[in-house]
This record gives structure tokens, C-alpha cells and sequence, in this order.
């Protein structure tokens, strides 16, 4: 079961990877509006927050809880998911500023990317760390009190 989790969340990322990549082929990841410029920078905070309080742990391309310890501070006492929430953030904001059918569909790939990526961590996460399902019970995975 871990195998096949892992393999979810590498696929995951590829589909993360090539929706943002296909926006800037695109050229759908930017634009020079002051509100997706803004809407960018606090996806950017956001993540460079998540990455500062998740500490010296490495980044994997497939699902793997760290030693440590369940994190819950900063970023993660507001959602379980900061950095993922941070890319589909950055992503929107710049494909909805040029919207389009094929823009449409490289949102949905990073968006079914990030869903791949959290749900395969999170069984894992709930091995590891038996408190994990008590957080998740009282803190959303993107938007706090939504989703």
C-alpha cells in the first residue's frame, strides 16, 4: 500500500509540474494586473512561510513523513497544506487573469496534482504520527473552515 501511495504522489507532482509548466509555455502564469501580481507574492509568503517552519527537512518527490514530528505551527495551524495550497494559489491567479479552455485544463492538472499529493501524505501521515487525525479533524487542507 505505501508503494502504490508513493507512486500516487509522484504522479502528483508530475501533474503539478506540467500544469505550471504548460501556463508559462502558455504564457497564463503571469500578468502585469496589480491584483494577480499581489495575489502571487502572498502565494510566494505563503510558501516560503511553510518552508521556514517546516525547518531543515528535506522536500521528497514522493510521499514521505519526516522524523520530527507532526508539524502544527505557523502556516500548518491554519491548513494542512500550505505549500501545495501556495502553488494552486500562484497558478490561479495567474491562469484566471487569462482564461481559457486549455488554461481551464492546466488549473485542473495542478489542482488534481495537489489532491494526489495531500490525500497519499496524509495516510501516511496518519501511520506515522497517530495525533494527525485529531488535526485533521479540526484544520482544513487549503481554506480554513471550507476545504
Amino acid at each position: 500500500m505505501e508503494t502504490h501511495l508513493k507512486i500516487l504522489s509522484g504522479a502528483g507532482l508530475l501533474l503539478m509540474v506540467a500544469g505550471a509548466f504548460g501556463q508559462a509555455v502558455t504564457h497564463s502564469l503571469f500578468s502585469p494586473h496589480p491584483a494577480v501580481i499581489g495575489v502571487q507574492a502572498i502565494a510566494v509568503g505563503l510558501m516560503a512561510w511553510a518552508r521556514i517552519t517546516f525547518g531543515g527537512r528535506s522536500f521528497h518527490a514522493t510521499a514521505d513523513p519526516t522524523e520530527g514530528g507532526l508539524v502544527t505551527s505557523g502556516p500548518y495551524a491554519f491548513v494542512r497544506h500550505p505549500i501545495y495550497t501556495a502553488v494552486c494559489l500562484f497558478v490561479l491567479a495567474g491562469g484566471l487573469a487569462h482564461l481559457s479552455w486549455p488554461t481551464a485544463g492546466l488549473l485542473l492538472l495542478v489542482l488534481a496534482g495537489a489532491i494526489a499529493r495531500m490525500l497519499s501524505e496524509e495516510h501516511l501521515l496518519r501511520q506515522r504520527y497517530p495525533e494527525y487525525s485529531a488535526y485533521a479533524a479540526r484544520i482544513r487542507r487549503m481554506v480554513p473552515g471550507v476545504f
